[in-house]
């Protein structure tokens, strides 16, 4: 197989699985926003009260409840989301494009490789950033879920503790988790995807210089080979001239 057409299945592989990383970006988030009505848990703000709840028979129970002062920024949820959203269209899109390549025995022009190359480049920025935020806004909720691990309970398990607030919170830390592991793959992922694109680029920079210097050698071989086959039928052509010469001579003596 064609280094060029290795290039392409492996970008293809790469493509199809920063879909299904994409994918489990953004069904886990759109699951948490359902469950947390819109609001965004990274870097939230809280603390823990504790109450005195006077029962029916008359004693005191004492009741902790999370009261959170501020939700976190909108933007540190849809930062993710859009990061997941735009690399599953993207890589639909390109896979689509590195599979018509492929059945067609076509290849990226200098121009296409380094639009591919900087776009992928942002790309890979830009869902780093994204990793970033999400793992430290889930380090910020949950500090405020285990007082800073001054509970007695971990954050995986403070799901199955009731937190007493109005929205719904059995399964934030698994649907977080799974988006932000997938968010660093998604970042891998595109890692892979930027060295892809600059063997290709590399790869089509060299064909495009190579091809008229090949060209050129060949015409020169040719017409070598041209001289050459020339000369060659000149000098099998002398021997049949020298007998005409001596019986030329013979006649004029």
């Amino acid at each position: 197989m064609e280094l060029h057409r290795r290039l392409l299945l492996a970008h293809c592989a790469a493509h199809t699985l920063s879909i299904l990383a994409g994918l489990l970006i953004v069904i886990p988030l759109a699951l948490n926003g359902s469950a947390f009505k819109g609001r965004c848990a990274l870097f939230s703000q809280g603390f823990w009260r504790t109450e005195n709840q006077t029962l029916i028979t008359g004693e005191s129970n004492e009741i902790s409840h999370l009261v959170i002062q501020q939700w976190g920024p909108p933007s540190a949820c849809q930062f993710a989301t859009f990061v997941g959203v735009f690399t599953v269209l993207y890589g639909a899109a390109q896979g689509w494009r590195s599979l018509f390549y492929l059945h067609g025995r076509h290849d990226d022009t200098l121009l296409s490789a380094f639009l591919t190359l900087l776009l992928s480049l942002c790309l890979f920025f830009l869902s780093g950033g994204a990793s970033i935020t999400l793992s430290l806004g889930l380090v910020s909720w949950c500090d405020v879920v285990t007082e800073h691990n001054s509970r007695p309970y971990s954050c995986a398990e403070s799901q199955s503790i009731p937190l007493y607030l109005d929205v719904e919170t059995s399964s934030f830390y698994s649907e977080l988790t799974c988006a932000q592991l997938a968010l660093w793959c998604v970042t891998g992922l595109w890692l892979i995807q930027v060295i892809l694109s600059f063997l290709r680029l590399y790869h089509s920079h060299s064909q495009h210089i190579s091809g008229p210097c090949l060209a050129r050698e060949k015409e020169l071989l040719l017409g070598q080979a041209y001289c050459d086959c020339a000369f060659t039928q000149h000098l099998h052509a002398l021997p049949h001239e020298h007998p005409h010469l001596s019986q030329t001579t013979a006649v004029l003596i």
